[in-house]
């Protein structure tokens, strides 16, 4: 005999009244829950909002210039040093002083040259490049790059509320946890003295090239090869940070900052900003950054002069700073007072 295969009525009745008892409290709940979500978000937006974080910031170290900070931004010097893997002590290839304004999506960078004359207490004058070796040598790698941060800071008469130190092995490590960048290269370069013997004498024509990690440090290491030498190198390094932030503030990469910044240990050998800072940092810059148009950009010159060196002992070509050019850039580009 065939299966009775008629739908029970009274069953199906009863499921559709078990499923639908309490439609009003469902719509409570779901009201309820997209208001958390909503006050989330609030909350958020409104804690790392730029204006609000980067607000009475403290300086590292006083200058002797009364220096009131607008809100939202702040100072910070980026310090490329040339140690390897499991070495304390290094000598300091790139300095950048940079000051952003996260309110007003402006943001002024300059680069000091590596062999700047310094004169340093109770040892005399060296380069600005000898600073980290002779510090981090007298009081060990984390004392070692504080007291090289106050002492630039004093040099400069800027006040400093962030420091980062990376080297060739963390900006490796940066360019590849974001899927290598597109750098704009301002002339040819050809790695004369690279950190693989295979790389030697590869060229790079000017223009635009996406690169890994590896090339990416190989080029901003490089300096015989290109105009200016020192100067030289310091546009392709400012090359470099351009395409890094172009593609950290790509959307894709929004969800991907608190990740990176909880890998900080992976790229920066040394810094004071908290995962907490990269996040209003990234949020402010996510989507709405143009380096053409909000980038100023300055090289420091100065006079080359054979001068005695006293952590060397003997003569040696250094860059005696115009010390006019940097005020002049601090009074127009910076927004404190």
């Amino acid at each position: 005999m065939a299966q009775n295969t008629k739908p029970d009525l009274r069953q199906l009745k009863k499921e559709y009244r078990r499923r639908h008892r309490h439609p009003f409290k469902r719509l409570v709940f779901l009201m309820v829950f997209a208001a958390v979500i909503s006050f989330i978000v609030f909350f958020v937006r409104k804690y790392f909002d730029p204006s609000r974080y980067f607000s009475n910031l403290q300086e590292l170290y006083q200058t002797h210039v009364k220096y009131q900070e607008a809100q939202g931004s702040f100072n910070a010097l980026v310090i490329g040093s040339d140690e390897r893997k499991n070495q304390t002590v290094g000598h300091t290839d790139t300095i950048m002083l940079v000051h952003a304004n996260l309110t007003k999506h402006r943001y002024t960078v300059v680069s000091i040259p590596r062999d700047s004359r310094i004169y340093l207490d109770n040892i005399g004058h060296t380069k600005l490049t000898s600073v980290q070796t002779i510090y981090q040598g007298k009081y060990g790698a984390k004392k070692g790059i504080l007291k090289t941060v106050e002492v630039i800071s004093a040099y400069l008469n800027v006040p400093i509320n962030y420091y980062l130190e990376t080297n060739y092995w963390g900006l490796r490590s940066m360019v590849n946890a974001i899927d290598g960048i597109t750098i704009n290269l301002p002339f040819k370069v050809t790695l004369t003295h690279p950190w693989y013997q295979e790389d030697y004498d590869k060229v790079f024509t000017p223009g635009k090239h996406h690169l890994n990690g590896k090339m990416v440090a190989e080029i901003v290491h490089e300096r015989d090869s290109v105009p200016g030498t020192d100067f030289g190198r310091q546009r392709l390094q400012e090359a470099a940070l351009v395409g890094i932030i172009n593609k950290v503030t790509e959307p894709v990469y929004a969800l991907k900052i608190p990740v990176l910044a909880r890998s900080m240990s992976k790229f920066l050998v040394a810094t004071n900003l908290n995962t907490n800072d990269l996040i209003s940092i990234g949020l402010a810059v996510r989507g709405n950054f143009n380096a053409q148009k909000q980038v100023k950009y300055y090289q420091l010159t100065g006079k080359n002069k054979v001068l005695y060196d006293s952590v060397l002992q003997n003569d040696n070509d250094e860059i005696v700073l115009n010390r006019n050019q940097l005020d002049k850039i601090i009074e127009q580009d910076f927004d404190g007072q």
